[in-house]
């Protein structure tokens, strides 16, 4: 079997970009992800924060980044990783297809998150048919609808102004007020079709057969109650980390995030993390994208170290 130097697990930004420093250290790569290439970045419409971009759409932008991996020759194989060995110098990585197994020098865990959910009343009974947490794969089937954005965020944010253009009306429900960048908030608050309700607690999705409504009431001392009719919703609430098949490692924090430090060593020799799996304060395209190129160096100079 071959063993490989570097095995990233994931292919967002942070592992992609780990790939592509990892294969220029002339190390031998393979990178496997369960979905397509891109993580989080394939459901953003519009990015315009990713220096020398200007203003991307993020599947475009996901499929620059693979083809340049690609152009560099890195190997890249859909596989959902089931679990880690580590025998000490090599690790073993057990895939779910085929029972596929993989042995590698290093691995650099770059998995990055899922949508968190709200678990309300209706949730899980709209879940894909009227509820959705990705407006760039959605939001098109509700033009001139009206829809309901819950979350105040930046992904809430940003995605509600892409939505607001499209629909023909759009709520805003959140907890708190909108947290996202000011310059965003501003553009939101001043389009004609948004509604925002702050400081809110979502009780009910609403709807016999088909979603038809959000239920929530306030969060102040009045606790008024409010159902808002729409024909769909999407949820921007946070994020949870995909580290359910490393928790034996003994690498993660109590919220499930990987502990690592400045150069990306985990608590494990030879297991890397890098990208919004980390814990770390900004969780960014272009801050993953440096996660990767970190992680893949030191990736390197260990790898190195075992060759002599």
């Amino acid at each position: 079997m071959k063993t490989y130097d570097v095995l990233i697990i994931g292919a967002g930004p942070a592992g992609m970009t780990a790939a592509i420093y990892a294969i220029r250290a002339n190390m031998s790569v393979l990178m496997i992800d369960k979905l397509s290439p891109g993580g989080q970045m394939v459901n953003t419409n519009e990015i315009e924060n990713y220096t020398g971009s200007g203003s991307v759409n993020g599947a475009e932008l996901s499929m620059q980044m693979f083809e340049h991996t690609q152009e560099l020759g890195v190997e890249f194989d859909y596989k959902t990783v089931l679990d880690i060995v580590d025998n000490g110098e090599t690790k073993t990585v057990i895939c779910e297809e085929d029972d596929a197994r993989f042995e590698t020098r290093t691995i650099i865990i770059a998995t990055g998150t899922v949508p968190r959910r709200l678990n309300v009343a209706g949730e899980d009974n709209f879940a894909g048919t009227g509820i959705s947490w990705c407006a760039i794969c959605d939001g098109a089937q509700y033009r001139d609808k009206n829809v309901v954005v819950i979350g105040g965020g930046n992904s809430a944010v940003e995605e509600s102004i892409y939505l607001a253009g499209i629909t023909s009306s759009l709520t805003i429900v959140t907890m708190f007020d909108l947290t996202a960048d000011p310059k965003a908030c501003d553009q939101l608050r001043a389009m004609d079709n948004v509604t925002i309700h702050p400081y809110q607690d979502v009780l009910e999705f609403t709807g016999e057969g088909s979603l038809d409504g959000v239920r929530f009431k306030s969060t102040k001392e009045d606790a008024t109650e409010h159902h808002v009719k729409c024909d769909g919703v999407f949820e921007y609430i946070g994020l949870m980390p995909t580290s359910e098949s490393f928790k034996h490692l003994g690498i993660l924090n109590d919220f499930g995030f990987i502990e690592v430090d400045d150069e990306m060593n985990s608590s494990v020799k030879g297991i890397y993390g890098a990208g919004d799996i980390t814990s770390k304060k900004l969780r960014q395209i272009i801050t993953a994208c440096s996660d990767g190129a970190i992680a893949a160096n030191s990736a390197a100079k260990y790898v190195e170290s075992l060759k002599g």
